[in-house]
């Protein structure tokens, strides 16, 4: 299980992920999922994934290493995609191929298909996106009106995101607040924990401006989650009753 969160705002665009993997309650490992491919100037992505990690490490390796084109020859990378609709195809395709591969060994062990991938970034000449990848390979864009996205294990996160997240907001609110939702996601789900990497991009910066791991006991993410915790309480506390008495 994963959680993995991007939210793309007016000034930039924020995208986090867990690194919990496991494969039963005793073995649990931790696994970079968010990646990035950044060439300062000309392109800046992330990609991070949720699903099989089989799965989705074969995807990222085949579009590190390349896809050759049938039609062209090219070998396609996300290092050498014109655009970011192309590269988000890129990852589609990759998806596919590797189904292609591996579909019927995972069927015969009853093994699900199961991976998903969050794609944000910017290249020069292009605009600042941010894409979710299903794993048929299809994928669709994120929106003004809904300025996030999620895979994974995304329902305790998606509250705080449905109220706060709004495309106005200023880019490190937006980072605070998916770090509100990813604490709500491990306090709920413990296939979901830290580290947790986060990258900050800011629109037409071309780079990424922060790339961080949050390890367990880092001061600001633990303030974070008790200050959270605390004003829940309080909020709680600050409403009143309902007024639902059954008359005696």
């Amino acid at each position: 299980m994963t959680y993995c969160c991007g939210i793309l705002v007016r000034e930039g665009l924020v995208m986090i992920a867990d690194t919990r993997t496991n494969a039963g309650l005793d073995n649990i490992s931790t696994f970079r999922k968010l990646h990035t491919f950044v060439e300062p100037g000309e392109r800046v992505m992330a990609l991070s994934t949720s699903g099989n990690l089989s799965i989705s490490q074969s995807v990222v390796s085949m579009l590190t290493e390349g896809m050759e084109n049938p039609e062209t020859g090219e070998l396609e990378t996300l290092k050498n995609a014109p655009t970011m609709f192309q590269a988000a195809q890129r990852i589609g395709n990759a998806v596919r191929r590797v189904h292609d591969i591996e579909a019927g060994a995972l069927a015969a062990n009853e093994v699900k298909f199961d991976v998903a991938f969050l794609f944000g970034g910017q290249i020069k000449g292009d605009r600042l996106r941010l894409f979710m990848i299903y794993s048929a390979g299809n994928f669709i864009e994120c929106t003004v009106d809904t300025p996030y996205l999620q895979i994974g294990e995304h329902k305790y996160g998606k509250p705080i995101l449905d109220r706060a997240a709004k495309y106005g907001i200023d880019i490190y609110d937006a980072l605070k607040i998916s770090l509100l939702s990813m604490d709500s996601t491990i306090r709920s789900n413990l296939g979901v924990g830290l580290p947790i990497d986060v990258v900050v991009v800011r629109r037409d910066a071309v780079d990424a401006e922060l790339r961080y791991r949050i390890e367990p006991g880092e001061p600001y993410f633990h303030d974070l989650s008790e200050r959270w915790s605390a004003a829940l309480r309080a909020a709680h506390m600050g409403i009143p009753r309902p007024p639902y008495v059954t008359p005696r």
